[in-house]
C-alpha cells in the first residue's frame, strides 16, 4: 500500500486496505543487537485531545500516546506533525504509530498544524513561517513536561518529513534526532509542482486536494461550538493555491525558503533518512545522505510511498528499528544501530510492474553511501545501440509519432506499465542481450551532445530492463525543461538548431538487470501528462558517439552483512490496470480517472468520510495548445448533526504565451451551499 498525499485524501480504501495490511502481517521474532533487546510491550494511555498553546494565544490540537510508566520514570517524546486531520482522516496511521512507541517506552505525539485538523488559526501555504515556527515552539513544550525526560524526536512521511527537516534546520534545543521519510531537500524540484523545470500535472493534482485540506472543516467535538465560525474563518482564508504555484515557474526565493540543500550544515541532530524504490521522493535520499555531517542512515526498500511498517506485500517489523534508533539517541542507551552499515538498500530482481501483487523478489545490501562510486559507461551509437565502444554517425532525431508518455503518467501512485507502447514512438537505443546479471544502485547519468528545434523543448529519458519476450519495464527515469539546462534560477531558451552538451541525473534506482534481458534507452521530447507540453511541437537531435549513459554499478559486493529487520509479508492487491489512451480520428486523447464516492466510518469517533475526484487530461498529437487538464474533487464528514462537503476544482488551458487558470472552491452544510469562491488567473509562460 502506498499511503501519499494524494491516496491519503483521495482513496476512501486506504482505511481498509490498511486493516488488511496489518491483520495479515505475520508476527516476527526481534532479533537481539548486542546488549539491547527490544523492550517487552507495556501499558500505555491514549489522551484523546490536549491543547498546545503557541506564544501568539493560537492552540495546536494534539494527540498523545504515554507509557505508564512515564509517571514515575520520564520517557523520550517522538512528534509527528501534519495537516492530515489526526482526529478522523489519519487516524489509522497514527493508532499504528502511537502503539508501536508508547508500547516500547517512547511517548509519541501527532499534531495537527494550524488551521487544520482541529488546531485553530488559518493555514495559507506549505510549510509556512507560522508552521515552522509553532513546530519549534511544539517541541519546546514537549521538552517541558513532567512526564518528558527533556529528549524530544520527530519524524513523518510526505509533508510530515518534510517539515521535519525544515525544523530540525531550526535547531530547536530539544530536538536530539529525526527520522524523515518519503521526503525532499529541495522543494522546487522535487516536491510535486515542477519535474526538472517542466510544470506537473501533481501541481494541480496535490493543489486541488490541497484546498481541501486547507479549508476542512474542525471537528465540534473538540473545538466545540464555535467549530462553524472557526470553518468560516479557514474557507475566507483559503487562497487561489494553484496561481501561486503556478506563477513562480523558476527556482525563486519562493521556492528557496525551506529548501534544505541550499545549507545542510543547518541540521545538527543525528538523521535517519527512510524511502522505497516505487517513490518519487527517493533522489533526495542519496544527496541528504551524502551531504549532512551528522551522525546518519539511510534505508530504501521495495515500496512505495508509505512507512516502512504499512508496505505491502514485502514491509519490515519496523517497531524493532525504530525504537532502537530513538533509544540510542533520546534515552543515550548503547543500542548498537550506529555499528550497522550506513545505507541498507533492497535490490529487486525484478521491477513492481512485473512482480506485484506478489513481492518483489531481491536481496537486502550494505553500502556506504546509496551511490555505488563504480560506473559502466555505455555509448548510445549510430546503430541506436547501447555499447561500451562508441560509434559516431549523423544526429538522430526524436520521431514525430504522436504523444509519448502514457505507460508513466503519473509522478506520484500509479505504477508504470510496460513501456513499449512509449518507446515504439521514442528514440531508441539498447544493449545486446546480458551475459551476466549486472546491479545497479545510485542515480544513471546520461550525458548528451543534442539540439533542440525549438525555443523551448524537454527531454525525457526512461531506462527500461526488456525482457527476452520483449516486455519493457521502466528502471529509472528522467524529464527536464531544456531551458533549465543551466540552472533552475535562470532559465535561457535555446538556440534552435545549436548543439551543446548536457548532462542529466536519472532518478535514484536499485535493480538488478538479468543474465539475457537487454537495457533499453528511450528518449522523447516530454511525457505526458505528466508535464505541461512546450509551446510549440519540438524535436530533438541526438548526436552518437558523444553521447551516452553512466549506470552506476555494484562491484564492492558485500553480502556478510545480516539485515538487521525483520522482514513481513502481507496481502496486496494487484496494481492498477490501464492502457493507454488511443487518438481518436481528430488525433484527440483524452484520459478519465475517477475515484468514485465511497463512504466509510473514522474508526472510534463516530464519523463517516468520504471523497471523490474525477480528473480529465486531453490533449491533440501535434497540436500543444489544445492540452487541458481539469479535475473535480469533493469531502465529506458526516456524525450525527455535524454534516460538512467540500468541493474544489480547477481547469487549465495555455497558448503559447499564457496559462489560463480557473479554479474553485465550495462549502454545504447540512446539504445547503454556505461558501463559494472563484478565481480566474492568466499567468504568463516564462520559458515553461
Amino acid at each position: 500500500m502506498n499511503l501519499s498525499r494524494r491516496r491519503l485524501l483521495l482513496s476512501a480504501t486506504s482505511i481498509a486496505a490498511l486493516s488488511i495490511a496489518s491483520a495479515c502481517a505475520p508476527e516476527t521474532a526481534a532479533p537481539q543487537t548486542r546488549s539491547w533487546r527490544l523492550p517487552d510491550p507495556q501499558p500505555f494511555t491514549v489522551t484523546e485531545q490536549e491543547w498546545i498553546p503557541m506564544p501568539d494565544g493560537v492552540r495546536l490540537s494534539a494527540r498523545i500516546w504515554r507509557p505508564d510508566s512515564a509517571t514515575t520514570e520520564p520517557a523520550p517524546a517522538v512528534l509527528e506533525y501534519l495537516p492530515y486531520r489526526k482526529r478522523d482522516t489519519y487516524r489509522p496511521y497514527d493508532d499504528i504509530t502511537g502503539e508501536m512507541l508508547a508500547s516500547r517506552g517512547v511517548a509519541y505525539l501527532r499534531v495537527d498544524v494550524r488551521g487544520t485538523g482541529d488546531s485553530e488559526g488559518v493555514i495559507t501555504d506549505e510549510y509556512s513561517e507560522p508552521e515552522l515556527a509553532d513546530g519549534v515552539a511544539v517541541i519546546d513544550w514537549i521538552a517541558q513536561q513532567d512526564w518528558c525526560n527533556g529528549a524530544v524526536g520527530m519524524r513523518g512521511i510526505s509533508w510530515g518529513g518534510i517539515n521535519t527537516l525544515q525544523i530540525a534546520a531550526r535547531q530547536p534545543p530539544a530536538l536530539k534526532a529525526i527520522m524523515p521519510m518519503c521526503c525532499t531537500d529541495n522543494r522546487f524540484t522535487d516536491d510535486a509542482h515542477y519535474v526538472g523545470g517542466a510544470l506537473g500535472h501533481t501541481n494541480f493534482q496535490w493543489g486541488l486536494l490541497f484546498k481541501k485540506v486547507m479549508a476542512g472543516p474542525p471537528d465540534p467535538a473538540i473545538t466545540g461550538d464555535n467549530w462553524a465560525d472557526l470553518w468560516r474563518q479557514r474557507l475566507e482564508a483559503t487562497p487561489p493555491i494553484l496561481k501561486t504555484w503556478t506563477e513562480h515557474q523558476h527556482f525563486d526565493a519562493y521556492w528557496r525558503r525551506g529548501s534544505i540543500a541550499l545549507d545542510y550544515s543547518a541540521i545538527k541532530v543525528p538523521a535517519y533518512f527512510v524511502g522505497g524504490w516505487q517513490d518519487s521522493y527517493n533522489s533526495p535520499l542519496a544527496r541528504m545522505s551524502d551531504a549532512l555531517n551528522v551522525p546518519k542512515k539511510t534505508l530504501i526498500g521495495p515500496w512505495g510511498h508509505t512507512y516502512p511498517d504499512m508496505a505491502t506485500p514485502t514491509g519490515l517489523d519496523w517497531a524493532h528499528e525504530e525504537v532502537r534508533w530513538w533509544a540510542h539517541w533520546l534515552k543515550g542507551e548503547d543500542t548498537g544501530i550506529m555499528d550497522q552499515p550506513d545505507v541498507w538498500a533492497f535490490i529487486p530482481d525484478k521491477t513492481a510492474r512485473v512482480a506485484l501483487p506478489d513481492p518483489i523478489p531481491g536481496k537486502w545490501v550494505a553500502a556506504s553511501t546509496p551511490q555505488s562510486p563504480t560506473h559502466l559507461t555505455l555509448h548510445l551509437n549510430s546503430d541506436q545501440t547501447l555499447a561500451e565502444q562508441p560509434r559516431d554517425g549523423a544526429p538522430l532525431t526524436t520521431p514525430d509519432a504522436g504523444v509519448v508518455g502514457q505507460t508513466k503518467p503519473e509522478w506520484l501512485d500509479r505504477l508504470p506499465i510496460d513501456q513499449s507502447h512509449d518507446d515504439q514512438r521514442s528514440l531508441v537505443f539498447e544493449t545486446a542481450p546480458l551475459e551476466t546479471d549486472i546491479e545497479v544502485l545510485g542515480h544513471p547519468t546520461l550525458e548528451l551532445r543534442l539540439s533542440a528545434s525549438q525555443p523551448v523543448a524537454h527531454i525525457a529519458i526512461r531506462l527500461s530492463e526488456v525482457a527476452p519476450d520483449g516486455a519493457s519495464s521502466l528502471v529509472s527515469h528522467a524529464l527536464q525543461n531544456l531551458t533549465h539546462r543551466s540552472g533552475h534560477e535562470a532559465p535561457a531558451a535555446l538556440e534552435p538548431g545549436a548543439p551543446f552538451t548536457h548532462r542529466i541525473p536519472l532518478s535514484l534506482t536499485g535493480h538488478r538487470f538479468a543474465r539475457g534481458a537487454r537495457i533499453r534507452v528511450a528518449i522523447s521530447e516530454s511525457l505526458w501528462p505528466l508535464v505541461w507540453p512546450a509551446p510549440a511541437p519540438a524535436q530533438l537531435s541526438i548526436h552518437p558517439g558523444a553521447s551516452n549513459i553512466a549506470l552506476p554499478i555494484r562491484t564492492d559486493i558485500d553480502d556478510q552483512h545480516d539485515f538487521p529487520i525483520p522482514v513481513r509479508t502481507s496481502q496486496a492487491p494487484p496494481p492498477a490496470a490501464y492502457e493507454p489512451a488511443p487518438p481518436d480520428a481528430e488525433g484527440r486523447i483524452r484520459i478519465v480517472n475517477e475515484t468514485p464516492p465511497f463512504a466509510y466510518p473514522a474508526p472510534g469517533v463516530g464519523t463517516m468520510l468520504s471523497s471523490s475526484t474525477t480528473e480529465t487530461s486531453e490533449i491533440i498529437e501535434g497540436q500543444p495548445a489544445a492540452c487541458r487538464w481539469t479535475a473535480t474533487s469533493t469531502s465529506s464528514w458526516k456524525r450525527d448533526d455535524w454534516d460538512c462537503a467540500l468541493e474544489a476544482g480547477y481547469d487549465l488551458t495555455a497558448d503559447a504565451t499564457t496559462f489560463f487558470l480557473r479554479e474553485w472552491l465550495i462549502a454545504r452544510r447540512d446539504g445547503e451551499q454556505i461558501f463559494e469562491r472563484t478565481h480566474v488567473s492568466e499567468i504568463p509562460r516564462r520559458l515553461v
